[in-house]
């Protein structure tokens, strides 16, 4: 869904980021990664988070435009999500719901999520981010790590179904 930029609601300047929508996809996508490796589950939850939060400032790069307004209101990232892009009102409540047990995790606090909470909130933000992906137009192309497997009956030398000969 794409909105006209005389459509595009309206978000306070100060709080718009100063990163292209491609960049911050790319932060969220390491930081799911970083997740991934970590072991302690209140990181590895706090990790996947801020990834999630990376992804919704990429949606609010894209489509919000800003608005001069006072500094002096806090305001979420989750509560802009849901004003910019009603469709994801759902995603931004449930990451609204795990913030204080990621400030919580974030500040060292011990048994604060289970290794579930974490795995859960992890593949949550892996599916949030390949949604705001999707609703951005900028689809993510997973790197190739190390060489592919064989295909049973395909020797190394073969060139695969499709290749251009060297």
């Amino acid at each position: 869904m794409s909105t006209s930029p005389a459509q595009a609601p309206t978000v306070p300047a100060h709080v718009l980021p100063h990163r292209t929508p491609a960049q911050l996809l790319v932060v969220a996508r390491h930081g799911l990664a970083e997740a991934a490796r970590t072991r302690p589950d209140g990181l590895r939850y706090a990790a996947a988070h801020l990834a999630a939060l990376r992804a919704a400032a990429a949606l609010l790069a894209a489509r919000a435009r800003p608005a001069p307004t006072r500094r002096n209101r806090i305001t979420s990232v989750w509560v802009l999500l849901a004003a910019v892009a009603p469709e994801l009102n759902e995603w931004a409540n449930y990451f609204a719901a795990g913030a204080g047990k990621r400030a919580a995790a974030e500040a060292g606090i011990p048994r604060v999520v289970t290794a579930r909470e974490a795995d859960d909130l992890l593949r949550a933000a892996e599916e949030f981010v390949t949604v705001v992906e999707t609703a951005l137009g900028l689809a993510h192309q997973p790197a190739l790590d190390g060489p592919h497997p064989l295909r049973l009956g395909v020797s190394d030398a073969a060139p695969r179904p499709g290749a251009a000969a060297a």
